[in-house]
C-alpha cells in the first residue's frame, strides 16, 4: 500500500487534458497547481482506489491523506478531502488539530478551502459544537483561506438547516468580518448569510438592513441572492 500514491499519480498523469488545465489555471485569481484533469474523473479515481485504503484505520488513512496534501496539487486534495469525507461517522473532537493543520498548511485556493469545509470539516462542527470558539478564532488570522473558513463552515450540502441552527454564531462572525478587505473573504460571510436565508430569511434581512451602508457591496449582493426583488431593492437603496 506504500506505492498508492505513486500510483495515484501516475494515473492523473495518463488522464492530463491541458485545454482544461489552460481554462483551470486561468479560473483562479492566485496562482494554483494542477495536473489538468477534469474533477468528474478525479472523483472516480478517489473511489476506485478506497476500497484498498478503507483497510486501514483512521490514522493511516489520514497520514495518506496528508501525504497527497503536502504535493499541493488541487487533484490531489480532492482525492484526500474525499477520503476524509468517508471517514465522518468517525470524526471525533480529537480530529480538530489534524484539521486545522490542513488547513492551516494546505489549503491555498478557494476550490480546496470551500470542499474541505463544507463537507468533512462542516460534519467534525456539527457533532462537536464544543468546538466553536476554536473556529471563531479564525476571524482573527491573517491567513486569508482561514477567515473565508469560519464562513464557510457553516455551509453544506448534506444538512441543509445546519446553518440555520445557529444564527447566533453566524451573525456574530459576519459582524467580526464585516469590514474585511479581501473579497473571498466577504463573498465567504455573504454565502454563509445567503444560506442562511433560505430558513431565515426575515432574520437575515433584518440583519443586512442594519449594516447595509457600511457592508461591501460584493458580501451585500451575496447575502440577498435569493431574496424577493422588492426585499433585494430595498437593501441595495
Amino acid at each position: 500500500m506504500d506505492n498508492i500514491i505513486n500510483r495515484i499519480k501516475k494515473e492523473l498523469k495518463h488522464h492530463v487534458d491541458l485545454k482544461y488545465k489552460d481554462g483551470a489555471t486561468n479560473f483562479f485569481k492566485e496562482d494554483i497547481v494542477c495536473y489538468g484533469v477534469r474533477t468528474p474523473v478525479v472523483r472516480k479515481i478517489a473511489n476506485k482506489y478506497w476500497p484498498e485504503i478503507k483497510k486501514v484505520d483512521k490514522k493511516k488513512i489520514f497520514s495518506f491523506c496528508e501525504e497527497l496534501l503536502k504535493n499541493n496539487y488541487c487533484e490531489e486534495a480532492t482525492i484526500a478531502f474525499s477520503w476524509t469525507r468517508k471517514l465522518k461517522n468517525q470524526f471525533t473532537e480529537d480530529d480538530f488539530p489534524i484539521f486545522e493543520r490542513w488547513l492551516k498548511k494546505y489549503v491555498d485556493n478557494w476550490a480546496k478551502c470551500d470542499d474541505f469545509c463544507t463537507h468533512s470539516f462542516n460534519y467534525l462542527l456539527y457533532k462537536n459544537p464544543d468546538l466553536y470558539p476554536k473556529v471563531k478564532l479564525w476571524t482573527k488570522s491573517k491567513n486569508r483561506w482561514m477567515r473565508r473558513s469560519v464562513s464557510v463552515i457553516h455551509i453544506t450540502t448534506e444538512k441543509k438547516f445546519y446553518v440555520a441552527k445557529n444564527l447566533k454564531h453566524i451573525f456574530e462572525i459576519a459582524d467580526i468580518l464585516l469590514m474585511d478587505k479581501d473579497d473571498l473573504v466577504q463573498k465567504g460571510y455573504g454565502w454563509m448569510l445567503k444560506v442562511a436565508s433560505d430558513h431565515s430569511q426575515k432574520q437575515v434581512f433584518d440583519f443586512v438592513m442594519k449594516r447595509k451602508n457600511i457592508m461591501p457591496r460584493t458580501a451585500l449582493r451575496y447575502a440577498i441572492e435569493k431574496m424577493p426583488a422588492n426585499l433585494k431593492k430595498q437593501a441595495m437603496n
